[in-house]
């Protein structure tokens, strides 16, 4: 393919990048992430990285994209803002969760219509096109960054000028010999506004997250949530939008956000069906698509959100017959201050056979006989 060629195909896929709500267009080579494996590997083994999964579930895969497309030559890479549409949080409410913006909808609809047209564009011209969005076979940020579209910040991140993190990120691997760009030359500076405004200090050391004690890690991974984890929970449903939301790059552009989203009445939910829920939520990242999970956060949500009227709805989860919302009902319950549950506690902790979840209903005795107990 000759230079020229080449530009001004790149200039139809940017054309395309502007009229379908691109706010980034970078390309970049497909030699692999090599600095982005090692410490990917690094937070494996220091466990960081928590439960090895997503992009963490084969690293050498996720950052060498030819070991999936042997014929690939080139990443075109897209970013979108989900803000403003997303809309801001409503104001803090009883009985109600908060939602992560980037999950108010399925924000990855425009994104996946961007790269399925700038796809269309490359096969029309004869090249091989496959997007890639929200995909283990890359990081997508390591990408983003090489394509000059962002910068890494000190949150591990992808920030742009701008838009800061409120942005999602995909590509679309070809074979076409495109111009590559050049990366970014910016990066936060002295800024570290994000690493104070984590609730867990899970941003302790600048660019490194430790996933295990991140609230959005533990909303989408299954089991048990950690005491000092649930401490912190907020009245969060799903994700957590603190560090984005102290980052300077995307004032502006988050202050544009003029509608309200994102808030959930926890108590319709906890009374909704399975199917109701998958049907409502299917596009969050639920663990094994199994809706206890969901159920066991707006539980721990209600725990600081909850009022007398959320009383009678979470002690009926001691009875339930999941372990894991057994456990969680019963330290919300605590957590609460719900002193007219206590005979139901007691009644559950005689009959529990769970170990762990009698351990649960124990504490959260212990803290309504007094409050002042420290949480154990």
């Amino acid at each position: 393919m000759e230079d020229r060629a080449a530009h001004d195909l790149l200039e139809r896929l940017k054309s395309i990048g502007d009229a379908n709500g691109g706010v980034g267009l970078g390309v970049c080579s497909v030699e692999p992430f090599v600095e982005v494996q090692a410490e990917m590997d690094r937070r494996l083994e220091s466990g960081e990285a928590g439960r090895r999964r997503f992009t963490y579930t084969d690293p050498v895969i996720s950052t060498d994209v030819r070991t999936t497309f042997r014929w690939s030559e080139r990443l075109l890479v897209a970013a979108v803002s989900y803000l403003p549409t997303a809309g801001r949080p409503g104001p803090r409410s009883p009985n109600t969760g908060r939602i992560a913006r980037f999950a108010t909808s399925d924000q990855y609809v425009p994104l996946r219509e961007l790269l399925a047209a700038l796809s269309a564009e490359l096969e029309s011209a004869g090249f091989r096109a496959e997007p890639l969005a929200d995909d283990n076979r890359l990081v997508d940020r390591a990408a983003a960054v090489r394509a000059g579209v962002a910068w890494w910040g000190k949150s591990t991140m992808a920030l742009a000028p701008g838009f800061g993190p409120w942005m999602l990120l995909g590509s679309v691997v070809t074979d076409a010999p495109l111009p590559v760009s050049e990366p970014m030359v910016r990066d936060c500076g002295t800024c570290t506004a994000c690493i104070p405004a984590c609730p867990t200090g899970a941003l302790d050391t600048e660019g490194v997250l430790d996933a295990t004690r991140c609230i959005s890690y533990w909303a989408q991974t299954p089991g048990m949530i950690p005491l000092a984890i649930r401490e912190a929970w907020g009245d969060r449903l799903y994700g957590c939008d603190d560090c984005l939301e102290a980052c300077p790059p995307g004032e502006r552009w988050e202050a544009d956000a003029t509608t309200v989203a994102g808030r959930v009445d926890l108590l319709e939910l906890l009374n909704r069906s399975n199917a109701e829920l998958l049907a409502e939520y299917g596009h969050f990242y639920i663990p094994r698509r199994d809706p206890r999970f969901l159920r066991r956060n707006a539980l721990v949500a209600l725990g600081h959100s909850g009022t007398t009227e959320a009383e009678p709805v979470i002690t009926g989860y001691l009875q339930s017959p999941v372990a894991v919302l057994r456990a969680h009902a019963a330290w919300a319950l605590g957590s609460l201050g719900a002193a007219g549950a206590i005979p139901s506690l007691r009644q559950a902790a005689a009959v529990e056979s769970d170990s762990l979840v009698k351990g649960e209903f124990v504490a959260a005795l212990e803290r309504l006989a007094d409050p002042d107990r420290p949480v154990r």
